[in-house]
């Protein structure tokens, strides 16, 4: 049976990530229980802020242990959306530099951007660089709704899905077998967040 458990470390788009999973009806909840996370099926890593409080955060409230027996041992689904992505790497430059959980391993940087503003917020597609189920359906005519400075710059271009255009070409969708990461907010991008969703309750 398809369940979905949302971990919380404190991020503040976390209901927001319940609501986009209710929205397409399927058992959800919130919790950093053992034995609920040991009962879903996938496993979702909201995320916004700055990557050194998220590692901190996630340390003191997550269950990494179980997490990581869930993921790695049964290998169930995972997703990291937007910092939930991030932390996925070795490390991060964003205020000095911090361990990451190196599940996908590259290191986190800033977008090189001179012309355009930082942080890069608002919508914007997907260039597809790689098949893969989470992004049936998906082509470049939808767009997803994006806050961040920093990307994740890959050490083996064979985990990247897809990318995004904003002065330089980001990684903005990642996966590596069983874990999936996505630069954008899936929770705010409405009809093209709510197919991408979808296709990731499809995965096994």
């Amino acid at each position: 049976m398809t369940k979905v458990c949302i971990l919380n470390y404190g991020s503040g788009n976390v209901k927001s990530v319940l609501n986009l999973f209710e929205s397409i009806n399927v058992p959800v909840s919130i919790s950093n229980d053992k034995k609920e996370i040991e009962r879903s099926s996938h496993l979702v890593l909201p995320g916004v802020g700055a990557f050194k409080a998220a590692m901190e955060n996630i340390k003191k409230w997550i269950p990494l242990e179980a997490v990581e027996k869930e993921v790695f041992e049964k290998k169930k689904p995972f997703l990291g959306i937007c910092v939930g992505m991030q932390v996925m790497a070795s490390n991060s430059l964003e205020f000095g530099n911090h361990l990451g959980l190196n599940w996908i391993p590259g290191t986190v940087c800033k977008l090189a951007t001179e012309s355009l503003p930082l942080p890069h917020i608002g919508w914007n597609n997907l260039s597809s660089r790689k098949k893969s189920g989470i992004l049936d359906g998906i082509d470049e005519e939808l767009d997803f709704y994006f806050v961040h400075s920093f990307k994740y710059e890959l050490r083996n271009k064979d985990f990247l899905l897809a990318t995004t255009e904003y002065e330089e070409n980001f990684p903005s969708v990642i996966n590596k077998e069983n874990l999936y990461g996505v630069q954008f907010h899936p929770e705010k991008s409405q009809i093209a967040g709510k197919k991408l969703a979808m296709n990731f309750l499809k995965i096994r």
